[in-house]
């Protein structure tokens, strides 16, 4: 007989939390990384639209940081 095992609820409302908040992610970097490509072929200064991403050299890490900045707005 197989046998199976059910998780706890507050382990699997954790497991859903991280789901969205990783689904959450990926959409605001696919949003903040379209605007900060197209800025970039226009040469315009888009770190400073993105609070957290003015000191950052690279084009992804810029973005992650202004990712991380506005995620941080929402809690």
């Amino acid at each position: 007989m197989a046998q199976t095992t059910t998780l706890p609820a507050h382990v699997h409302a954790a497991v859903h939390d991280g789901m969205a908040n990783g689904t959450l992610f990926l959409l605001s970097f696919a949003v903040v990384f379209c605007v900060a490509v197209t800025a970039q072929l226009l040469f315009f200064k888009w770190r400073r639209w993105f609070p957290g991403a003015e000191s950052e050299r690279s084009l992804i890490k810029g973005v992650r940081a202004g990712v991380y900045t506005f995620l941080s707005h929402l809690n």
